[in-house]
């Protein structure tokens, strides 16, 4: 199955959702490129980036249930990457 990189940036507003993110990180764990997290103490939020790749229903799926998330904040970005081609 073809799959595509994106990048997952996620902004967290309410910690008692982070077991819920981590859980969710975790059932996508074998996509994760990497993961880069932030606390920005003096805003009170926590910044995420993930790097993935997997195919495109699964990025899907897994931005939508982030963004179902109580004070969790995502976007995906999914740049057009000519694979295979240097």
């Amino acid at each position: 199955m073809e799959t595509r990189v994106a990048l997952i940036g996620i902004v967290v507003s309410d910690i008692n959702s982070v077991e819920k993110l981590n859980a969710l990180l975790h059932e996508y764990s074998e996509y994760i490129i990497g993961r880069m997290g932030i606390p920005y103490k003096k805003e009170g939020v926590s910044i995420i980036s993930i790097a993935i790749d997997a195919p495109q229903d699964k990025i899907s799926a897994l931005s939508g249930k982030l963004g179902a998330l109580k004070g969790i904040n995502s976007k995906t970005i999914t740049p057009k990457i000519e694979r295979g081609e240097n």
